[in-house]
This record gives C-alpha cells, sequence and structure tokens, in this order.
C-alpha cells in the first residue's frame, strides 16, 4: 500500500525519504524577597513546622489547582532581540535544587519573575517568587564551532535561582528589564517519582531544534538556507520569539487542563526521561505534548518499558518520535548539546562504529525503527490545513461530545500531521477513531486519530494532529495561533482530552474501558 504524501522532516526542511517497509507540560507581588547572595527564595517565607515540611516533601502540584493565581504573568513588552534575553543552565531541577540564570540586556537593570503554569482558577500560572532588581550588562557576541555551525552564548553566570518550596512543575521565568520589555525562560522542576501519576513529559530537545537564536536551528542556517543549518544545537543560548514559544504553544494549555482535572501529575523532560526512568516507574499514564519530534534511543526505550509494564501513553500531537536524537555534554553540564545530522547521516561519527546512535529519523538507515511502534501511526507530511472527521463516533474517548460519524470540524488537522500506515509497523489491536480526508503537497491522504491496547493493559491513544493542543485554547483570548479553530472545535478536544486524562488516571485502560473494535484494514480497504 502506498505512502500517500512524500515523507517530510517539518516546515523548514523539505522532502525525507521514505522508511522501507519490513525494517526499521498569585500570591500577589513578592519583589524584594532575599537575593542578598543573588539567590532566589520562596515567596511562602513562614518557616514550616515539622510536620508541614514533612507534608510538603513530595512537592506533589494537587494542592495548587485552587490557589489564587494571577493574570499578571503575560509578557505585554518583548521589545527588540537585544532588550533582554536569558537563558537556565540547566532545562530541570528536582525542588529545592539550585541552577543559574544567564542574562543580557541593554537596560541598567531587571527583575526575574516566577510563575507557575497551572489552573489556579482560570489564571493559567502563580506568582511563587521575585527577585529583587539585579544589576543588568549586555552580554559579549556568541561564540560559534563552525564543525558543527553550533552557537552558544557562554555568557557568564547572572544569578543564582534556588527553588526551595518550589512545587513540581511548568515554570515561566519572566525577566523584566526597567525599560519594561520581558522575554521568558522556560524551567521544569521535575518529579523524581511518577508512581501512581500522570506524567507530563516536556519537549526541551524538540523547542531548541526549532530555536534560531543566533541564526542557526537545525531546520536553517544564518542564510535560511537547510543546507546551513546546525547539526548540533547549544542549550547555552537563549530561546528566540518569546523565550518559550515551543512550550506556550504546544504544551502550556495541556498543563493548565491537567492540572485542573485534579488528577495526580508528575513533570518531567524527554532528556531526563533520557537519562533516568525513575519516574515513568508505576506511572498511570506518560502525557507527551503537542509537538515532541526529537527522542533519543534511551528515551524512546524508557517509554516504551513503561507501557509493556502498564502504563497508558497519550499523544496529543503529530510527528512524534520521528527524529533520533543524541546528548551530549556542553562545556559545564552534561546533555547541554542536541545531536541531529539528519539527511548528512553519514557524516555522523556514529555512522560506521554504532548505527543505531547515527542521528537521522528514527524510521531510516542503517537502524531504520519506525515510530509507529510506539505511536500507532506514522507520520506523513507537511503541511496541511483539514477538518478532523470523526470516524468511530460510539468511541468511549468521545463520550459527551455528541459527535456523529462523519462529523467534522475545520482546521483541526494540520499543519503537520500522522497516520495509521498498514505497511508499517503498527501495534495490535488498533482503531481508527477519526479518519480525515486531506491534500498534502497536491496529494490526497487521511490523517488518523488512533487507540490499541497492550498485553499489559495499557492503553495508547495518539490524536494525529499537531494542532490539537492549540485547539484547546481556540476562540478564547489566548488562542494565539488558532488556525480559524472555533469554540466548537475547542469543547470537542477539551472534552475528548478529559475522558483521556481521567482514564488514564485509573490505571491500564484495557481493565477498565471497552475493548479495542480493530477496524484498520476495513478503513484502508482499497485505499492508499
Amino acid at each position: 500500500m502506498g505512502m500517500g504524501p512524500a515523507l517530510q522532516g517539518g516546515p523548514e526542511e523539505g522532502t525525507a525519504p521514505a522508511w522501507r517497509p519490513g525494517r526499521r507540560r498569585f500570591l500577589g507581588a513578592c519583589a524584594g524577597l532575599g537575593l542578598a547572595s543573588v539567590t532566589a527564595a520562596a515567596c511562602d517565607t513562614a518557616a514550616p513546622s515539622p510536620e508541614q515540611h514533612r507534608a510538603a516533601v513530595s512537592h506533589r502540584p494537587e494542592a495548587e489547582r485552587d490557589r489564587p493565581g494571577t493574570p499578571e504573568w503575560r509578557i505585554t513588552s518583548r521589545g527588540p532581540a537585544p532588550a533582554i534575553a536569558g537563558y537556565a543552565d540547566r532545562v530541570s531541577v528536582t525542588p529545592g535544587e539550585e541552577c543559574g540564570l544567564h542574562v543580557s540586556t541593554t537596560a541598567s537593570s531587571f527583575r526575574v519573575s516566577a510563575f507557575r503554569v497551572g489552573w489556579y482558577g482560570g489564571a493559567q500560572a502563580r506568582l511563587v517568587w521575585s527577585s529583587e532588581r539585579i544589576r543588568g550588562r549586555a552580554q559579549p557576541e556568541p561564540r560559534f564551532l563552525p564543525g558543527t555551525r553550533t552557537v552558544l552564548a557562554d555568557w557568564p553566570r547572572t544569578l543564582a535561582l534556588g527553588t526551595a518550596g518550589w512545587p513540581e512543575g511548568a515554570y515561566l521565568l519572566r525577566l523584566e528589564a526597567d525599560s519594561g520589555h520581558q522575554r521568558y525562560v522556560p524551567l521544569i522542576v521535575r518529579s523524581t517519582h511518577g508512581t501512581g501519576r500522570t506524567v507530563l513529559i516536556h519537549a526541551p530537545a524538540t523547542w531548541q531544534a526549532y530555536n534560531r537564536w543566533g541564526g542557526y536551528s537545525l531546520y536553517a542556517g544564518a542564510s535560511g538556507a537547510y543546507a546551513a543549518r546546525s547539526l548540533a544545537v547549544s542549550f547555552d543560548r537563549p530561546y528566540d520569539a518569546d523565550g518559550a514559544e515551543k512550550f506556550m504553544v504546544y504544551e502550556r494549555a495541556a498543563v493548565v487542563l491537567a492540572e485542573r482535572l485534579g488528577i495526580p501529575l508528575a513533570y518531567t523532560t524527554g532528556t531526563d526521561v533520557h537519562h533516568d526512568p525513575e519516574v515513568l516507574r508505576g506511572a498511570a499514564a506518560v502525557v507527551c505534548l503537542g509537538h515532541d519530534e526529537y527522542w533519543t534511543p534511551e528515551q524512546r526505550r524508557h517509554v516504551t518499558q513503561a507501557r509493556d509494564a502498564g502504563t497508558n501513553v497519550l499523544f496529543l500531537g503529530a510527528n512524534t518520535c520521528f527524529r533520533r536524537v543524541r546528548l551530549e555534554p556542553g562545556d559545564t553540564q552534561p546533555a547541554r548539546t542536541v545531536v541531529c545530522y539528519k539527511s548528512s547521516l553519514r557524516a555522523d561519527p556514529c555512522y560506521t562504529t554504532q548505527p543505531a546512535l547515527v542521528t537521522t529519523d528514527f524510521r531510516q538507515d542503517p537502524a531504520p525503527d519506525p515510530e509507529s511502534s510506539l505511536t500507532g501511526v506514522l507520520y506523513e507530511g507537511y503541511p496541511t490545513d483539514a477538518a478532523y472527521v470523526v470516524h468511530a463516533a460510539d468511541h468511549w474517548l468521545y463520550e459527551g461530545t455528541g459527535v456523529r460519524p462523519g462529523d467534522g470540524f475545520d482546521h483541526l488537522v494540520g499543519v503537520e500531521y500522522d497516520r495509521v500506515t498498514p505497511t508499517s509497523p503498527t501495534p495490535e489491536p488498533l482503531e481508527i477513531t477519526a479518519h480525515s480526508p486531506l491534500v498534502c503537497d497536491g496529494r490526497r491522504s487521511h490523517s488518523d486519530s488512533a487507540y490499541y491496547t497492550t498485553p499489559s493493559g495499557a492503553g495508547v491513544f495518539a490524536t494525529g494532529t499537531m494542532r490539537w493542543v492549540e485547539a484547546l485554547m481556540a476562540g478564547t483570548p489566548d488562542g494565539g495561533r488558532h488556525h480559524g479553530m472555533d469554540a466548537r472545535t475547542r469543547d470537542f478536544v477539551t472534552r475528548t482530552t478529559e475522558n483521556a486524562m481521567r482514564a488514564f488516571a485509573e490505571g491500564p485502560a484495557a481493565r477498565h474501558r471497552p475493548a479495542v473494535r480493530p477496524n484498520a484494514s476495513e478503513v484502508y480497504r482499497d485505499r492508499t
């Protein structure tokens, strides 16, 4: 059976070769608290009793759900690129662990405010900590490594940030220059244990892959050409745009929804799962968010092992687990560099010695392993804009949505999409729940949502579209890039996501939800 539109590697890259079948995340203003030694202090300054301390040791986020938030977390003035920018020297920390902030600004001083993203009665964030005014300085030009076309800011540490008392979760550190210009620095305060909890996996490797700060990303060089792209990108530089664009677009809305539900949550990143799968041990579910393209083989193996031990998996995007990457050390910390040679795979130093670590698409030689064996769906192409069409309207995932077979939701499929591809490794039993006709690069195909179960009882659901998380805020002031999606689409996606998260939080879905009704061969009979 044909593959439909040419397999492509993302918006900026162009076409990638196809796989050969058969191989393979408001306490009010707290400014003025404790930067005596430029170390951050929590806003809640009262010393806890021993009992309170013991109760708070886990820093679990459930108690955060209904705390008062603040709408003041948003950026109101980005200003020119040099106005203020910064990065953290760690992708994530455990509660109480210190990290460094490296900041450059044309202003004489700036402040840092730490906002934890969550429900908070609809405010979507709570101010956990705020700094005093910090002296500003413009940092030197970045360093460039010509061999891999890697940009490193290499700025000295501006301040040390302590996180004592910070609950686990996803944070936006907002830098605010005294000129009024602002930027974010994202930081995950990660969980160390996820037993019985739904683990949200944030995707900093993908954030970094698309980051063009300093002129280079894994997609393009300073000239804009793909051939001049980086082969390795560093976390030791700020993110471009507002400083947290990929988190804001593809992850924030799902975090807000999950916390609103009140289910037990844990937080981590793909780079942390790469190093240590402990947070997945005994987890009720794992949630991969709206754009999680870049995985290491170790991360993939650890998520697969969790699935095979009974942990449900929810893929809220498309193009997930498409690129195989390596994490290499930076100058001062491990795992500060994301390596991906892509179509230049023969130049990868691992090409002849460690083929399973060659950094290209998972489905490509020299060690093909298509992502569909985990996700159930296969990434097919870019760009598209199409209606999401419900196929199995009576599926438990759509309970309470009121949909009927053939109901459509305009613009929900895009800009990248996945489909069930019978010629690729596909778990069984698998049920296609939505089957959406589309045109991509002039060719007709389909996007699929699919649900399958495993012998461990784990349920796995993939939405098959990159716009799913964006749709959670479509038609609202926070909708941003909603692509024309409306409130009806938002309501449908919200209820379906709630159904999946609630069910998956109960444990292996195959044990308490209706059985899969395999239908891929029927849906794709006489179709390509």
